[in-house]
């Protein structure tokens, strides 16, 4: 059934807005504007070491969802881990941040857009990675995408680059790793889709290193590109919204070219005290000496530091030096052995530390894109929901057309998908064939 029939079995008017939504809308942006007054400032710095040059790293501090309005103003920053070759990891860097903008609609209020961003990240790299096949390269990049709004930081991931917090003495996973070793579901999942997934065949039978998938040798169940593997190599990320305590905190993102050689608890003991820039550049070292310079070692350092402990710097103008220190000693304060353990969901939530907002790694492109009211009623109905074109009447197709188990679903429910990204879909499925399988005894790609 088309995006127009749904709409006139559920009586909704196209372009009508409920008394109810608008009155939640206006006190939404009232809040929103009192939380604006005093945000934290967000400083960042980069460092690498480059083995082949396929990582790249985008940090833009200064975003704006609406131009020419700072309130709608956030930070966004992000790790493109290429392999064979850097073309899928440069046309990330270039399209994926204004394709999970383009998803949602631009006159949300602050509460609205933190609440839709999940959905719109999962459409954005679902949409960068359909548009990067068109292209025709056979190599794939991982992404790590961080987007800081206040207090509020979001994380999307795709492969086995890592986005690490530090906050309040304990240390917060941000990402999931997508290799098929990390991940018993994640093996199923390709292998029901068709395809292999298996150790290297060496002479005589043997199987070294770690699990991939074949044809092409990928280590990784998720990414963007990799259209030589198979399309059930998806582009769907894990994301994860955390709220900061009014205390702040630093974030790490690296590719594993240190993860492979330092612990999280490592990285950010190298770098304590150090501002970004410095911070990041003592972690590529330290991982390069350990290890040796293997593959291309990216790090980026971000400190999002609150109104009150920036004061600190302000107040004692007289002595030269005084205030970075005070701010040192405040932010990054010497820890225990104790603290340094990864804390348990129960942390996660404990009040004045990290809130978690919301989580979900779910490889289901319907799932992920499907939302309760109220986010349902924030997107526009009759566009596709993943490349965002209009769809006109007997366009569109439901996310849940020809879902096995639909419970309370119906086929006209939207959200509803254009004919090219239902294909996209089906393919992510293993429901449309797209490429030849070949023996793993070829090389590796990852």
């Amino acid at each position: 059934m088309s995006a127009s029939q749904g709409a006139a079995a559920s009586g909704r008017r196209p372009g009508s807005v409920a008394l109810g939504d608008l009155l939640r809308r206006e006190a939404s942006a009232e809040r929103s504007a009192a939380a604006g007054a005093e945000q934290p400032r967000v400083a960042a710095g980069q460092a690498g070491r480059a083995k082949k040059g396929e990582d790249f790293a985008l940090l833009k501090p200064g975003c704006e969802r609406q131009p020419g309005a700072p309130s709608t103003s956030f930070s966004s920053f992000a790790l493109f881990d290429g392999h064979n070759g850097s073309a899928a990891a440069v046309y990330a860097k270039e399209n994926l941040l204004t394709n999970v903008l383009s998803c949602v609609p631009a006159d949300l209020s602050r509460d609205e857009w933190l609440a839709a961003l999940p959905r719109a990240l999962v459409a954005g790299f679902v949409k960068t990675d359909k548009d990067f096949q068109t292209r025709a390269h056979s190599s794939g990049t991982t992404v790590t995408l961080v987007i800081i709004d206040g207090t509020v930081v979001t994380v999307a991931s795709v492969g086995d680059s890592r986005c690490v917090l530090e906050a309040e003495g304990s240390i917060y996973y941000l990402s999931a790793d997508h290799r098929f070793d990390a991940s018993e579901e994640e093996v199923a999942r390709v292998t029901e889709c068709g395809g292999e997934v298996g150790r290297l065949n060496v002479v005589g039978g043997a199987e070294i290193g770690p699990l991939r998938c074949w044809p092409g040798g990928l280590c990784l169940s998720r990414s963007i590109g990799d259209q030589d593997v198979g399309e059930f190599i998806i582009p769907v990320p894990h994301v994860k919204q955390i709220k900061l305590s009014s205390a702040g905190g630093r974030l790490i993102i690296s590719s594993d070219g240190v993860w492979d050689a330092l612990t999280a608890e490592m990285a950010f003991s190298c770098a304590r005290g150090l501002p970004p820039e410095a911070a990041a550049d003592q972690i590529v070292k330290e991982a390069v000496e350990s290890k040796g310079l293997r593959d291309d070692t990216t790090c980026i350092v971000i400190d999002i530091i609150p109104p009150e402990k920036l004061k600190c710097t302000i107040e004692s103008p007289r002595t030269p030096g005084k205030g970075l220190g005070l701010l040192k000693n405040f932010f990054f304060r010497k820890m225990t052995s104790d603290s340094l353990s990864l804390p348990d969901k129960e942390n996660c939530s404990e009040p004045g530390l990290v809130e978690e907002v919301y989580e979900d790694g779910c490889p289901s492109l319907s799932r992920r894109l499907d939302s309760e009211y109220p986010i349902r009623n924030m997107f526009k109905l009759f566009a596709c929901a993943i490349c965002q074109i209009e769809l006109e009447s007997g366009q569109g197709i439901s996310i849940h057309e020809g879902v096995s188990k639909p419970g309370k679903l119906r086929p006209w429910d939207g959200p509803f998908l254009c004919h090219s990204c239902q294909e996209k879909k089906e393919a992510m499925e293993g429901k449309r064939h797209s490429r030849d399988s070949s023996s793993r005894n070829s090389g590796s790609s990852e």
